[in-house]
């Protein structure tokens, strides 16, 4: 396991069961002869059911400080034995989350073990704590991650470090000055692995939320000719794309003054049952008399909230080429659907068409339940 699988917190904190902790404590007591298997399992499973995700993970971590050698170091031993043994999964992410609590007095050993353990369950969250205590530091040791052979180190190298990095605290010394992460983020640009180029595309894509000149003016002075450097750079602008950003709009070929018109545009069904969809549909004609435009194609689904305000959230629908005068009809089908991290509210909701960055059409439509 190396990244945060697609799942909800819900879901993924019943995988610290009652179970697992018994089949880690199993594979620890043999690792360890004076491994204490019963206070282990007391610690781990106390009040387990009124525990977040988070939690249970910090109480797999506190399990293990509780029983394992109290030296750092052994304690960090038995660890590694016990990672070469055990399933390969999300459980695993206890084992970098114990040297980011415990290892502070111990830099160099606890690099390494982050290191060797991010194969196993990703420490991207737990590299984070000796950053925020030791930023330079620990950035020059993710910097010679950076050049490492295994993808899964150099992933950490640009992962953790992100300036908000899901799931975690954020870096405020990072979103306030992101320079100090370039040179890794240099060393990666042209990585050949889709896993790698995907954490750096989203390193970028954070620092553009602060600082969008910055991390154009980063992308820019690249070859944007290799195709791996093209990926990530794409992907970097993505939400600066969306916004309508005209930088980089122009930096990929998008020119902000569209020539386009939008028309015969429907939405339906009108009303719409929480868990239905909906289809809408519209045509999009070129202007322009001489030049083709490459159009970067979105929509605005705009929300409506428990006060009933609305919230716009984009959505990437199509890129497309029309030569002059040229038009395509676009379709696109819509679930509406609860998820941990969008509740729906019934109400009248709106639908915007964008084109580069300008909207040019929307209609309405009502959401019951």
């Amino acid at each position: 396991m190396t990244a945060m699988p697609d799942a909800s917190p819900s879901a993924l904190k019943e995988m610290f069961n009652v179970a697992r902790y018994r089949k880690i404590a199993g594979l620890l007591a043999d690792i360890d002869p004076k491994f204490d298997r019963s206070r282990f399992l007391a610690v781990a499973t106390t009040g387990l059911d009124d525990l977040t995700l988070i939690q249970r993970v910090r109480r797999t971590t506190e399990a293990c400080r509780a029983t394992l050698p109290s030296e750092f170091i052994q304690a960090v031993a038995v660890l590694k034995q016990f990672a070469r043994r055990a399933d390969q999964g999300f459980t695993s992410i206890f084992l970098p989350d114990f040297v980011g609590q415990y290892g502070h007095d111990n830099f160099a050993e606890s690099m390494d073990a982050l290191k060797y353990f991010t194969s196993f369950g990703s420490s991207e969250f737990a590299v984070r704590e000796f950053l925020r205590r030791d930023l330079r530091r620990t950035l020059a040791v993710m910097t010679t991650w950076s050049r490492d052979p295994d993808e899964h180190v150099r992933r950490l190298a640009s992962e953790g470090c992100r300036p908000r990095l899901p799931w975690s605290f954020r870096l405020t010394d990072l979103v306030a000055d992101p320079s100090p992460v370039r040179p890794i983020l240099e060393n990666l640009r042209t990585d050949s692995s889709l896993y790698v180029r995907k954490s750096v595309a989203n390193h970028l894509n954070d620092i553009s939320k602060d600082h969008p000149g910055v991390m154009l003016d980063w992308i820019e002075g690249w070859n944007l000719r290799h195709p791996s450097t093209a990926w990530i750079a794409r992907h970097a602008a993505r939400s600066l794309i969306k916004s309508g950003h005209a930088r980089s709009l122009r930096l990929f070929g998008f020119n902000p003054a569209v020539a386009v018109s939008c028309s015969k545009i429907s939405v339906s069904p009108a009303v719409v049952a929480l868990g239905g969809s909906l289809t809408f549909k519209f045509f999009l004609k070129s202007t322009s008399p001489t030049r083709a435009q490459k159009l970067a194609v979105d929509y605005i689904l705009h929300y409506q909230k428990k006060s009933g305000r609305l919230s716009p959230k984009v959505f990437k629908l199509k890129e497309v080429t029309l030569k002059p005068q040229e038009s395509v009809a676009l379709v696109k089908r819509q679930r509406l659907v609860d998820f941990s991290t969008r509740r729906h509210h019934p109400g009248r909701h709106q639908i915007e068409i964008m084109v580069n960055g300008t909207v040019l059409a929307r209609r309405s439509f009502t959401l019951t339940r």
